[in-house]
């Protein structure tokens, strides 16, 4: 351990980050786990980074900014489908939250080096027993109206999260929030949990926790007609399936120098083939995805970069218990049974990805424990489809959505695998709306899902018993257990093993076909000017600027 006993610096500093460092001196542990529980433990990202260099022997720096560089002013064009956006509570779609981050923002921010860092918290701390978290607000904070940013803000937005008459995805991300923040003071506020949960401030930058003014309820709760913000930009036109157009605000912003002086953002109506054209003809700067099929296309075009990440974004077909014939687990398990992953990554997304597991749980995340991954074995999946009652085989329908694209081949492949066993299941392909207007109800469909930092947080928001996001109906007292422990565990090592028998009982259980995790690729001009691929694909663009 370094000599100058750092951690009796002035400052809170949890016990547990001395023994977090020695474990990565040691080699128990690698960087990325230690800056992320570190970080998350309440120790500034910079200070991490430092630590991290002196544990390891390595001088390790974040990404600085070339700011001497930078050039102001220009009109950043965004393509992106361009949604409603009212209540961010209940958004549940990235693009969502892309649209209202430019004007709103989260207490913790998650950077493009998947690390939690303060944003409207300027820092907090944690006791010993990760019950109580203490979050400093950044002081001196204007909304837009012209009301001081403070504690009051904080407790309307949790307090409306954790109600289930919202109808929040919050409600699971938060699960250990049973009751509002406690004020201290008008910048500092108190969480009393009801458990131990290590991934508060990670949740805390999930789209659905942006945070709006707490006059949102009584402005009529619609944040695109009533775009009041602490952001650096305010909303000045928007108009959805065609664009949003924002304008920086007057006056220094908190977050520092702001050089763009518009972002808009143009909805191509989802045509790879439109945006590319348009990235060529010179009408757009960024887009928010790259199609896997355009990544060869792209890299050929010397005008135009390609940025990408590898995440814990996944698609999963999923069954869902409480609708016939999904409550049969021997049926579910004969699904399973047809899968050949490494041949869904070929197919479906050209080999750049990771063949899934079938827990959801990914590579990219701190405690994830690597488990035998099911051989596909049509043999065993024809005794197991008698066993579960259907001898002479069964024939479904299969929900997909129509765009993108991979989601397609995916399903797509997925069934033509099915078949072999006596699984004969048509394909039923929708319009985005008609889909996700009853994505969590389709008794077996294909659903999307983005990068979230913690295998737990993925947990809690989609297998915790009754949460909003639980489209499988799943409910398994002894997952949720173990999952309110392996949220209360430090230790990444301790906390590994916790998450092998959760992932284990996913598996087991056989409500879901993960095929494989995506690398995610975006594009942008060679004008535009430090800007980062972030994993779960926010679009943060407070420090990017145009080259002329």
């Amino acid at each position: 351990m370094s000599q100058d006993r750092w951690w009796k610096r002035p400052g809170k500093i949890h016990s547990a980050i001395p023994e977090v460092a020695e474990q990565l001196r040691k080699g128990e542990i690698n960087r990325r786990e230690f800056l992320r529980t570190a970080t998350l433990l309440g120790m500034s990202a910079s200070a991490a980074y430092v630590l991290a260099g002196k544990m390891t022997g390595m001088h390790i720096v974040p990404r600085a900014l070339a700011a001497g560089h930078a050039r102001r002013g220009g009109n950043l064009r965004v393509s992106m489908t361009v949604m409603e956006f009212t209540d961010p509570a209940i958004y549940d779609w990235s693009e969502k939250g892309n649209l209202a981050r430019q004007f709103i923002d989260p207490m913790v921010q998650i950077s493009p080096d998947n690390i939690a860092t303060p944003h409207l918290a300027e820092s907090w701390e944690v006791s010993e027993d990760l019950k109580t978290w203490t979050f400093n607000l950044r002081q001196g904070i204007k909304w837009s109206n012209g009301d001081d940013f403070n504690a009051d803000d904080i407790i309307f937005n949790v307090t409306r999260w954790i109600d289930p008459k919202t109808g929040s995805s919050n409600e699971g991300r938060f699960s250990a929030v049973q009751e509002p923040p406690e004020k201290i003071d008008d910048h500092t506020v108190r969480f009393n949990l009801a458990r131990a949960e290590l991934a508060l401030p990670e949740s805390m930058g999930d789209y659905p926790a942006l945070i709006v003014n707490r006059r949102f309820s009584d402005d009529g709760g619609d944040l695109s007609k009533n775009p009041v913000g602490t952001g650096a930009f305010e909303m000045v036109e928007n108009i959805v399936g065609e664009r949003a157009v924002m304008r920086r605000r007057a006056g220094k912003h908190w977050t520092g120098d702001v050089y763009l002086d518009e972002i808009t953002f143009i909805d191509l109506g989802g045509d790879a083939n439109a945006e590319l054209n348009a990235f060529i003809s010179g009408q757009i700067d960024v887009n928010y995805q790259t199609t896997v099929q355009q990544v060869p296309a792209i890299r050929e075009i010397p005008s135009l970069d390609v940025h990408s990440t590898a995440t814990a974004q996944t698609g999963l077909l999923r069954m869902r218990l409480s609708e016939e014939p999904w409550g049969n687990a021997k049926l579910r398990q004969a699904v399973l049974a047809c899968v050949d992953h490494q041949q869904l990554v070929d197919i479906a997304y050209q080999g750049l990805g990771l063949a899934g597991e079938d827990h959801h749980v990914s590579p990219v995340h701190p405690a994830y424990a690597e488990l035998p991954r099911s051989k596909q074995d049509i043999g065993r999946a024809r005794r197991l489809l008698a066993e579960a009652g259907y001898p002479n085989g069964i024939e479904l329908e299969v929900q997909c959505v129509d765009s993108p694209a991979w989601e397609q081949a995916t399903t797509l492949a997925l069934v033509e695998m099915l078949r072999p066993a006596g699984i004969t299941a048509n394909v039923n392909v929708l319009p985005g709306k008609t889909y996700w207007d009853k994505w969590d109800t389709w008794p077996i469909s294909f659903t999307s899902w983005t990068h979230r930092a913690l295998g737990t947080q993925v947990l809690n928001l989609a297998y915790r018993s009754g949460v909003t996001w639980n489209e499988c109906a799943y409910s398994n007292p002894e997952f949720d257990r173990l999952l309110d422990e392996a949220g209360g565990i430090v230790d990444v090592n301790k906390r590994r093993g916790v998450m092998a028998q959760l992932e284990k009982i996913l598996q087991d259980d056989a409500i879901l076909v993960q095929p494989f995790w995506r690398n995610v690729f975006t594009t942008s001009t060679q004008k535009v000017k430090n800007y980062r691929v972030q994993p779960a694909l926010e679009m943060l663009f407070n420090q990017v600027w145009l080259d002329a």
